[in-house]
């Protein structure tokens, strides 16, 4: 009996023991809690009560060189449901579906569904936003927000390029100055009771959004609609696939003008430019949307046939292998180890110099030329001149140049790459290349972003593009100068002559693989005024039908744009060349 009072004594002692241990414990764990984690505990039951909406930042403006706003924002609104606040449901789904033209299934399942918010539609226009908001509906939320606009709809939209619902750059300097435009958000907090509705009589917590910033671009919107008009008028008198141009100062590499015919509608850019297949998928449509955004000067390549005669013409003036007085024969054809590449001209040039050989537009000679240079020389001049690099222009998903690799170079290969085949560059490359061979032998990076001011337009960044290294010398420039001056004056590309003005240029027709397809590319790469370009300009005509000579239906057109922009760039008539060709006519 002893013996067993004292083991329930034990046993008593030890419960009372392990009690005592536990709420010390939980004293300890209570103070800890209280003295230590009373900020996260007191923000977590903050946040039960708050309800949270975010304001989206003002996107920053895109305007031209002259200061013209190219891309823009207008208030849109975001409607938007809170399940716990809602009092007449019902109410809520009618007054919605109509005024925003939904169909009830949709909406009904959006308000009865039990979440903290429930987002009816974006971009809702401001004057619908506003008769949404006078019904006073419990529980409906009206937030004003913010929609990229575009004042000229398809100007340019490869450049531009256009913003998601988010806001967000998707393409174009739309996303490369992503981090200058976009601003920084706002946000809404409001004060709730356990149930999620709001306090009556309680301050919302309002965070302003920040703006971003706007964006300088050296793009100029007339010049960009005087090539914008001629590539759409070339596009339907030739029924091309599509017609590239390229305006550019050669003295700084800045981008006066791209288009790329069929342009989009950027304030619509989810819609096809073209018909669109019946019973298309999702999928394929998305391919056929990532085609009509793709940039064609920037993003594809292609052979470029003759114009890259001006790069062959220039590394052998500074090799020193050909002068403009070398003789030259040409019956028509030159044979090249076991291949008879034949020129243009079946009957052949005949006898003549280099400088009427490069007024011709002859392959033998520019082929003799590139055997002069050897393949060492020649591939040395490829890269000096940065051909093998990428031009850093600043829009994205450049190409790069598609190049034999200096091993696999035979006299077969050098022959048909000193006149432009076998091999592709960008249409940006060429219009850079020839550029930096003309302006006195500089380098320069073709862009368009020339600086970013905040909304009072106080600038805090300018862009800088240094001058590159020098890659041919001022006597060369001068001497390729003077070549592409006759090349328009008396040879191959004279359409693009302009009375009263020096122009220099040259022209090409690059057939497109397979040969058997029998398509082409023609173009013309022009600069003005010869003796100191101040302008350069490059257009590319994809599959024209009928005629599709480069000398005959593109150099016409840059001579039509030059017409144009030559007076508004302020490049003025020279008399003297007016006056001899006048006494030539």
């Amino acid at each position: 009996m002893g013996s067993n009072q004292t083991q329930h004594r034990r046993k008593l002692t030890l419960l009372c023991f392990l009690l005592l241990v536990a709420m010390a414990g939980l004293m300890v764990r209570l103070g800890y809690l209280m003295l230590c984690c009373s900020e996260h505990y007191s923000q977590m039951a903050e946040d039960l009560h708050e309800r949270e909406r975010t304001i989206k930042a003002a996107r920053g403006r895109i305007l031209d060189a002259k200061g013209v706003v190219i891309a823009t924002n207008r208030t849109v609104c975001t409607i938007s449901v809170i399940y716990n606040q809602v009092k007449e449901r019902e109410q809520v789904i009618e007054v919605l579906c109509r005024e925003l033209g939904l169909e009830e299934e949709g909406v009904r399942k959006k308000v009865e569904k039990r979440s903290s918010r429930e987002i009816i539609r974006t971009n809702v226009d401001k004057e619908t936003g506003d008769r949404i908001r006078d019904y006073h509906l419990a529980g409906v939320k009206v937030d004003e927000d913010y929609k990229r606009y575009y004042p000229f709809d398809s100007l340019a939209s490869k450049v531009l390029g256009f913003t998601g619902g988010d806001n967000q750059g998707i393409i174009g300097l739309e996303v490369v100055y992503e981090d200058y435009l976009k601003g920084i958000n706002g946000r809404i907090l409001t004060t709730t009771d356990a149930a999620g509705v709001e306090v009556e009589n309680t301050f919302e917590d309002r965070v302003e959004p920040i703006a971003g910033n706007d964006l300088h671009v050296s793009l100029d919107i007339n010049i960009q609609q005087y090539a914008e008009q001629a590539a759409y008028e070339t596009l339907e008198k030739k029924g091309a696939r599509r017609v590239s141009v390229i305006v550019m100062n050669p003295q700084n590499g800045e981008i006066l003008a791209m288009v790329n015919a069929p342009e989009f509608n950027l304030n619509d850019p989810f819609t096809l430019n073209t018909e669109v297949p019946a019973g298309i998928s999702a999928k394929e449509k998305q391919e056929l949307l990532n085609q009509m955004w793709r940039n064609p000067s920037i993003n594809d390549t292609y052979e470029p046939g003759s114009t890259f005669k001006i790069i062959t013409a220039a590394a052998g003036l500074e090799a020193g292998v050909v002068r403009l007085e070398d003789s030259f024969s040409c019956p028509g054809f030159r044979i090249v180890e076991d291949r008879k590449i034949r020129c243009h001209k079946i009957g052949g040039h005949g006898a003549e110099t280099f400088l009427q050989g490069a007024m011709n537009s002859c392959n033998p000679v520019f082929i003799d030329v590139g055997q002069r240079l050897g393949v060492d020389l020649y591939y040395r001049y490829f890269e000096q001149f940065g051909l093998k690099k990428k031009t850093g222009i600043d829009l994205p998903g450049e190409a790069g140049t598609i190049m034999h690799k200096k091993e696999n170079m035979g006299l077969v290969e050098l022959a048909t790459v000193s006149f432009g085949q076998s091999f592709q560059i960008t249409p940006i490359q060429l219009i850079t290349t020839a550029a930096s061979i003309v302006n006195g032998g500089n380098r320069v990076t073709p862009h368009l972003g020339v600086s970013v001011s905040d909304r009072e337009g106080t600038r805090i960044h300018r862009f800088s593009y240094p001058v590159g290294e020098r890659i041919l010398s001022e006597e060369t420039s001068a001497a390729m100068r003077y070549v592409l001056e006759q090349v328009v004056a008396e040879g191959s590309g004279k359409r693009a002559a302009l009375a009263g003005f020096r122009i220099g240029g040259k022209t090409a027709t690059s057939e497109k693989l397979p040969r058997s397809l029998k398509k082409y590319i023609s173009s013309f790469v022009g600069f003005a005024p010869a003796d100191n370009p101040q302008v350069i300009a490059l257009i590319t005509i994809d599959e024209p039908q009928g005629i599709y000579y480069g000398g005959t239906i593109a150099a016409p057109v840059i001579a039509d744009i030059f017409k144009n922009i030559l007076p508004y760039l302020g490049i003025e008539e020279d008399k003297e060349e007016s006056v001899v060709r006048e006494s030539n006519q």
